[in-house]
Order: structure tokens, then sequence, then C-alpha cells
């Protein structure tokens, strides 16, 4: 699509292989896209499964503050749409929790298979015991990386977010299991091949974002969002405009509305917008 620009008021961003490049990077190209698109006035909203802590580096480097568009860079969206953050105010505006049984219970099957849990807060994932898959998260997101002695005691509380780390094909196996164990009460899919997520019901990205424009008070019909992997799946259906990165998973690239033309390694984001937001 190359016509008639897009009437776009808020446009959302996956990181992981969306808006980073595989150096885990956002290019020049892309934030110049991006601050061009926030001086026309279009919310730029940041649309990750990390936590909010491990966002906000890359939210600097948009660096949407410092060409006088706070306004369009003050939102914030982390833990795949479980909470959303306004910047400008300090404040958390929406978050929602995993039943605590919920948790308990995921540990409890995860354990008797051999595998860990860890659940976040916005700067911390904590878990029972440190083992080489919670230091590789820690590492990818960024975020301090806490052993808690009373886990199940700690799990009682709730969380925003759980995952199950390890190998695919255990991790295939326990996403059946739990499914069939919880229903409709979870949200369960890998986010990455070795990471399984479990979340509250009736949230994502996609959810996130609409409740997000109405609370702005636009249309969702006037929203964009960008991704690439299954945890984007009600970003890419949801916003009024779903675009799948080139690079992007197949099942992903069917329910969008457009597929960038080059991947997340060569500025496929700017690439998009500059062809059909910003003429």
């Amino acid at each position: 699509m190359h016509g008639k620009a897009m009437t776009t008021k808020l446009i959302a961003l996956d990181l992981d292989d969306t808006l980073l490049n595989s150096n885990r990077e956002i290019s020049d190209e892309n934030v110049a896209a991006l601050q061009e698109c926030a001086k026309r006035g279009i919310y730029i909203v940041l649309c990750s499964g990390r936590a909010e802590d491990a966002i906000r580096p890359f939210i600097k480097r948009l660096n949407l503050e410092g060409i006088g568009c706070s306004e369009q860079g003050k939102f914030l969206i982390a833990i795949n749409g479980c909470s959303i953050f306004d910047l400008k105010a300090n404040e958390q505006i929406f978050c929602k929790k995993v039943e605590s049984d919920i948790l308990l219970r995921t540990n409890e099957i995860a354990e008797s298979v051999g595998l860990k849990s860890e659940v976040y807060t916005p700067d911390t994932i904590y878990y029972e015991k440190e083992t080489k898959w919670t230091k590789l998260d820690v590492d990818l997101c960024g975020l301090k990386g806490a052993e808690v002695e009373n886990y199940s005691d700690f799990l009682k509380q709730g969380f925003t977010k759980m995952l199950v780390p390890g190998e695919p094909e255990e991790l295939q196996k326990l996403q059946k299991v739990l499914k069939a164990e919880f229903g409709n009460r979870a949200v369960i899919f890998t986010s990455k091949p070795y990471f399984l997520e479990i979340l509250p019901p009736n949230c994502g990205k996609g959810e996130a974002i609409t409740w997000l424009a109405n609370h702005i008070g636009i249309k969702v019909e006037e929203t964009m969002g960008f991704g690439d992997s299954m945890n984007d799946e009600s970003l890419i259906r949801l916003a009024g405009a779903g675009v799948c990165m080139s690079n992007g998973l197949d099942a992903i690239k069917q329910i969008a509305d457009y597929v960038t033309e080059k991947d997340n390694d060569n500025s496929g984001i700017a690439d998009f917008l500059w062809k059909n937001v910003l003429k």
C-alpha cells in the first residue's frame, strides 16, 4: 500500500524482532520516522512483554521528550498488555493480575516436570532458585533478578505475569496441560520458543490498545500496531491497522492487514511509515 496516507493517531510497537534489530537496538532510521510521527501529533506507544523498567531505556532512545513531544510519548504498555503506565504522571493507570491459585498450581505442575517458574514486578524478576534460564531472562530483560525463600507464599499476592522458561519441547507439552487445566481463566502462550507465559484472561496487547484509545479519546480504527509473534496476535487483530513484520510468523502475517516490505534488521517500520503514514 503506497496510496493515500493512512489516518493514524496512535502507533503501538512491539520491541523484540519488530522495532529492535537482531542486536536489540532501535535503528537511527526507526527513531527518525517515529519522531516525525510524534511531531505530527501521533502517540508512540512501546508495547512489550517486558516489564516497565526493561522498556524505559528504549523510550529514552526515542527521545520524544527531547524534541518537545512528551505528550506523544507518555504511555507505555508492559507485560503483554497487563500493565499501562502514564510516564508523564509517573503512575500505573491500568493493571490486571493472574489469580494466585493459578500461579500456585502452574508452579506445582511445572516443578513436577522439572521446570521452574518466575513472576514479575516493574523492576524485578522473582524466582525460587536461579537457573541458566532465569539468568537468560534477566539478561534479556535488563531487570534485576531475586531469589525468594518462601516462593509459594510469595505467589499468593498475585502477579501480572508468570513465566516458565525451558526447552521448547518441554514447554509445548506443559502448555497443553495448563490450557486443559485452566481453560479461559488464563491466557497461555509461548512468546519465544523457550518462554511459556501465563497471563490474566481477556488481557493482551490488543485489549490494552483498545483500553488506551478509549482513555485518550480516539477511535480504535485510528490505531496502528506493529508485531511479529504470537504475543502480538491480539495487537495485530484488534488495532485499526495491524502490521506484521516481513520476518514475522506466518500465522501473524495471515491475520495482519499489512506486511512490511523490509524486516526488523532493515528498519522495516521506518520504511512502512514513510510510505504509508508520513506522506
